[in-house]
């Protein structure tokens, strides 16, 4: 295997400019289906849902992976605002694989977390983050039920909601009501996450 540089973010957007201009339907609808689909039966992978939800086998796990890996290789990453297909190498893959980061803290001081791998056996408990992730949350309701999530041991870190409306008006894309929207969103957690007693909890 050579050893090949980074792909930075300048490399990816020339390639997201100049890839193969590919219709997103035809992308969702026939080239991911398809290529998963042969995939699957190349690695023969069968995953019995009612046995577990993650896989303990080491043969099927193996299998997962290089069948994601020849998967991201063939297919590439499509961008959805060029309407081309991103490709790396799997040599590429590799070099970002073993440059990404082991570990990452997120939040701070006693409210601090320690995201790292897991493997499935691992003894470790897994990281749980909670929220309303993305979805519309009323402005009246917005605070309490950020609140909520962060009073719950269990949570290391939120996934914050999207407030429905600023100051009573739709928070319509492209416009400063969009900008004005997501800097309140963030002080409006923030005072979620002090009223739970948890003001360094991540987000």
């Amino acid at each position: 295997m050579s050893n090949p540089q980074k792909v930075g973010v300048l490399d990816s957007y020339i390639r997201a400019t100049t890839g193969p201009r590919i219709p997103e339907k035809e992308w969702d609808h026939k080239i991911i289906p398809q290529t998963a689909s042969r995939l699957k039966e190349k690695y023969n992978i069968k995953i019995d849902k009612k046995a577990a939800i993650i896989p303990t086998d080491k043969e099927l796990i193996n299998n997962l992976f290089q069948a994601g890996m020849e998967m991201l290789v063939e297919c590439g990453v499509y961008c959805m605002d060029t309407g081309r297909v991103v490709k790396y190498t799997e040599d590429e893959v590799w070099t970002a694989i073993k440059a990404a980061p082991k570990r990452l803290v997120l939040g701070e001081g006693r409210d601090a977390c320690v995201l790292e791998g897991r493997r499935f056996d691992d003894s470790k408990p897994p990281h749980i983050q909670g929220g309303p992730t993305g979805a519309p949350v009323a402005e009246a309701d917005f605070v309490a039920m950020h609140e909520a999530y962060a009073k719950e041991p269990l949570i290391g870190t939120i996934v914050d909601g999207v407030c429905a409306t600023i100051y009573g008006y739709d928070a319509r894309p492209d416009t400063p009501l969009e900008i004005y929207a997501v800097k309140n969103e963030a002080m409006l957690i923030r005072q979620a996450q002090a009223r739970a007693g948890r003001p360094g909890m991540g987000l």
